[in-house]
Parts: structure tokens; C-alpha cells; sequence
């Protein structure tokens, strides 16, 4: 069985992230381009772990044979690389949002992208958190993944609001 939206949800984070390092390095913004780098190297490892947790979740979900501390374990995995992807997800969309003013009005609507992106990534990886087995109603988890959502999204809204404000029409 193969998992889609967690490995493309970061993926998608990673190019977002991309972009905003290329945009950093080309406006001279070294600490921005460093941590823009940082993120997208963080989400290309998640995308390969949450493939591999969901596989190992999967295979302990319908290969069971009693031994249900293992499926715990696998399932809490399966939830908690999605996690990650949020957080990572939400950082690049936070990122994006702080560069709107350290680039070119010509170049802010990429930097909006990359955080709309990071924001729709944010939101799915959430909601892999919420389905998983292994997360109740008013789990920590899904506190935060929601959390991640949350930020990812206000960030990806400021961002789009200040391009608007700032091109011309």
C-alpha cells in the first residue's frame, strides 16, 4: 500500500522552501536563505519517513497477530511524521510571510505562493494527523498539527494581503 498525500505534502513543503531560498540568496539574505534550506532539506527527509511509517503501519494493521504494542507503536509513528510535516509546512509559510518586505514588489507574489502551498501542505498534514487510529478527540498532537494549520494559514493570508497591497493594479 502506498501512502500519497503525506510524502506529497512535504514534498510540496520542500518545494516551497526551495523557492524561498532561491529568492533569499538572490536578494542577498543569507540567514534566510540558510534556514530556507534548512527546511527544505527537513522536508524531503520527512517525505521518505512518512512513506516508510505509513507502509510499516499498514502492514501491522493487516498483518495482525496479537502483538498490538507493536501496531501502537507504528500507528504513533504514522502520526507523528505528518505532525512534522505541519510544523515544517508552517515555518516555511511563516518564512515566506517575513521576507514580503526584504524583496522586490515584483517577487512577492512567488513569496505568497510558496506560502499558500505551504499552507494547503500544512492542512493536509493535519488532517493525516487527525485520521490516524492512533490520535483521540483532544489528543496533543492534534492539538498542534491543527495548531501548525492554523499559523500556516494566517501567514499564507498575510503574505497574499501584503502582495496585494503592494503590486499595482
Amino acid at each position: 500500500m502506498i501512502a500519497l498525500a503525506g510524502p506529497l505534502a512535504a514534498e510540496v513543503t520542500g518545494r516551497a522552501a526551495s523557492l524561498l531560498a532561491d529568492l533569499a540568496r538572490e536578494f542577498a539574505d543569507d540567514a534566510a536563505a540558510a534556514q530556507a534550506e534548512s527546511l527544505r532539506m527537513r522536508a524531503e527527509r520527512l517525505a521518505q519517513a512518512d512513506a516508510e511509517a505509513y507502509a510499516a503501519a499498514a502492514r501491522r494493521l493487516h498483518g495482525r497477530d496479537g502483538r498490538d504494542a507493536e501496531l501502537g507503536r507504528a500507528l504513533d509513528e504514522a502520526a507523528a511524521v505528518p505532525l512534522q510535516i505541519a510544523e515544517t509546512a508552517a515555518d516555511v509559510a511563516e518564512l515566506s510571510a517575513a521576507l514580503m518586505e526584504r524583496v522586490p514588489a515584483d517577487t512577492r507574489p512567488d513569496l505568497a505562493g510558496a506560502a499558500l502551498l505551504a499552507a494547503g501542505a500544512a492542512r493536509t498534514a493535519a488532517h493525516l494527523v487527525e485520521v490516524n487510529l492512533a490520535v483521540a478527540a483532544g489528543d496533543e498532537r492534534l492539538e498542534r498539527a491543527r495548531g501548525a494549520a492554523d499559523a500556516a494559514a494566517a501567514a499564507a493570508a498575510a503574505a497574499a494581503a501584503y502582495t496585494s497591497q503592494t503590486i499595482p493594479s
